[in-house]
């Protein structure tokens, strides 16, 4: 998405500056600008004219992905608030709060999923004439991530428990690729017991088993 705007100021420089914080950009060297007017003194003040400048800044995917949301939260007439923020590894966390959202969570999370997926493809859509890098956006709804991931903690120290106490392989439901690591990472900290996925990817299941050997990684 390209934002282009018309700034006016005392100098090009300060021009410049001026378009670099309208655009939201990180710094001068990341905007395209060109001088429609060089600045005018006048005499004795009279007849002075600003300099003028037309720049330009290529926003990140991450808007493109905003914008399909709030699209999207609109076309439903779905009474929401969102807000774009860094992520802890280097991706962009888009949160919906609004009581009417959590219609979009869905079963464990799986339209929010969908809706996550159609986000990044929207991020990450080839627009020619435009140098876009790669970018992870994940879609948040009333923090449900967040409580989700809690649970499915708790859910693997339960079971984990239950492996241990009766020494017998549990299989849990059907998870994404998400939960299934939130799971092995969570079984990984305990002693006894280790983690397996089978099934198909879209059937696949972690089993907790016993096993005293060193544990490792799971996919």
């Amino acid at each position: 998405m390209k934002k282009q705007i018309t700034v006016k100021a005392k100098t090009v420089e300060e021009a410049i500056s001026k378009a670099v914080i309208e655009l939201g950009a990180p710094s001068a060297e990341k905007i395209e600008y060109s001088v429609i007017e060089e600045p005018k003194k006048g005499f004795l003040g009279i007849g002075s004219t600003p300099a003028t400048i037309e720049a330009s800044f290529v926003l990140g995917g991450e808007y493109e992905a905003l914008e399909f949301i709030n699209k999207l939260l609109a076309d439903m007439e779905i009474e929401a608030e969102t807000a774009l923020a860094d992520g802890d590894n280097d991706d962009k966390i888009i949160s919906v709060t609004g009581e009417g959202a959590s219609i979009l969570i869905g079963h464990h999370g799986d339209t929010l999923d969908s809706l996550q997926y159609l986000a990044n493809l929207a991020a990450n859509k080839k627009i020619e004439g435009e140098k876009r890098e790669y970018v992870k956006v994940t879609v948040d709804i009333e923090g449900y991530r967040a409580k989700r991931e809690e649970a499915l903690r708790t859910l693997a120290r339960r079971k984990a428990e239950q492996v241990i106490r009766y020494k017998k392989s549990v299989m849990l439901e059907p998870m994404s690729p998400y939960e299934r690591r939130i799971i092995h990472s969570e079984i990984q900290k305990m002693d006894g017991v280790g983690t397996n996925s089978i099934g198909s990817e879209s059937n696949r299941k972690v089993v907790i088993y016993l096993d005293d050997a060193a544990k490792t990684k799971k996919k």
